[in-house]
């Protein structure tokens, strides 16, 4: 939504030391630290769970799927309740659900229950990565958009860093099914949290110029056709504008194949460190090391881009030349199945999840410089669809290699995506949004 301007006589007085803004990116790194705690715990306790129910290898990647179906029509969905209900209400909305389906898990007694609470928490979880760009993108300019979508992306990867030791304690002491309690209260104190921060920045007493005046800069037409949206226009050719757009498909499709990275990372190697490495359920703590690679990912990925755009260096073009900086990283991935050791397994895997999150701040950053601000949350919904698609065919596919070949030819595989997927997007830097 473009910020109205107001006039001296309309505004209340504003300070000029205001760093509001800021506030609302560490608001918006614990819901991506919430988000992340609940997603991750069941990969971490995947082996224990399976032996407990009797869930196989195939059954398990069902389960993920149906997370990651219901986070793929989510996506979509989520990304025009965003526009149509503003960032505050929808990001309430969407962490309040997924917090009572996380905290249910914990009575699953079966495979059909799993399957239906990890539904569940994908409908909710995916609406935290569509509000969370369109904030950015109300409340931050070009010049610190990536370093403000590092900031809350890197609430994710240490939300997967606290997971590992919370899953190691609770699990070892209580139980697995307690695991699931512990996020329900910091939930309930973010949201009373939120809402009481987040509003539109023009309707802040404490909001600076720079704060209020995101947009800077001629505004530009970035589609291929017909501009920004008219004033008036409605719902169906909205939708028709967005899904006819090349580049919300080719921002969609380089996520479809490199975010599967990020997600075996996630579900998967945890149990390949557990039955191929030999560690134990107290011994995949030490995931909480790559995570934390993964936080500096975030943090540096967006860092170093936001410093080429202050150096002059167009923002699409800032964050094309960081990704490419993934691209040559993320095959290292490769290397693991003939590493000796754990730790040389752990040192690997560490650079590829620093490459993996450098590449997903500035592919998400990309997308908020380049989607007309109006329509970010919808076309955003689109293109995170990738994300989850991919996600759901990985999951099958390495399960079935696992069970019929071998965990080498997963990182084989996952060795080429970012070459690939950085050649079909480095044609973007010269791209610029409107308003």
């Amino acid at each position: 939504m473009k910020i109205p301007s107001l006039s001296r006589q309309q505004s209340p007085p504003r300070s000029e030391s205001s760093r509001l803004r800021w506030l609302v990116a560490f608001a918006l790194f614990f819901a991506a630290l919430l988000n992340y705690l609940d997603r991750n715990v069941l990969g971490l306790l995947a082996v224990t769970i399976q032996k407990e129910l009797g869930i196989s290898n195939q059954e398990y990647a069902s389960i993920i799927n149906f997370f990651l179906i219901a986070y793929t029509i989510a996506n979509v969905l989520s990304g025009r309740i965003v526009d149509k209900l503003g960032v505050r209400a929808s990001l309430a909305l969407f962490v309040a659900w997924w917090t009572v389906a996380n905290a249910l898990t914990g009575f699953s007694r079966s495979l059909f229950h799993l399957c239906g609470l990890r539904f569940l928490l994908g409908l909710g979880e995916a609406g935290c990565y569509t509000a969370s760009p369109k904030a950015v993108a109300e409340w931050f300019p070009s010049s610190e958009r990536a370093t403000a979508v590092g900031i809350y992306s890197s609430g994710g990867a240490i939300g997967a860093t606290i997971a590992p030791l919370m899953v190691a304690i609770v699990a070892t002491n209580f139980g697995w099914r307690w695991v699931f309690a512990v996020t329900p209260t910091l939930a309930l104190l973010w949201l009373i949290f939120w809402l009481w921060l987040y509003k539109n920045p023009a309707s802040h007493r404490h909001v600076i110029g720079k704060e209020l005046n995101v947009g800077e800069g001629p505004a530009k037409s970035c589609l291929s056709e017909g501009g920004c949206k008219p004033a008036g226009e409605s719902e169906r050719a909205l939708w028709g504008r967005v899904l006819r757009e090349p580049l919300v498909w080719l921002l969609m499709f380089g996520r479809l194949i490199t975010d599967p990275v990020w997600y075996f990372f996630q579900f998967w190697l945890p149990k390949y460190l557990q039955n191929v490495r030999g560690l134990d359920q107290k011994g995949v703590a030490i995931m909480w090391v790559i995570f934390l690679a993964a936080t500096a990912g975030y943090l540096l990925g967006g860092f170093l881009s936001g410093c080429l755009v202050k150096r002059g260096v167009s923002p699409a073009a800032s964050r094309l030349w960081v990704m490419l900086s993934s691209a040559f990283l993320a095959p290292l991935v490769g290397l693991i199945p003939q590493a000796p050791t754990v730790a040389a397994v752990i040192l690997i895997s560490t650079v590829v999840a620093y490459a993996a999150t450098a590449w997903l701040t500035n592919i998400t950053s990309l997308a908020v410089d380049i989607v007309p601000q109006r329509i970010l949350g919808t076309a955003f919904g689109i293109i995170a669809c990738g994300s989850a698609l991919g996600g759901f065919f990985m999951n099958k596919a390495v399960a079935w290699l696992i069970d019929h070949r071998s965990y080498s030819d997963c990182f084989y595989a996952m060795a080429i995506v970012y070459p690939v997927a950085i050649c079909m997007v480095w044609h973007l830097r010269k791209r610029v949004r409107c308003d």
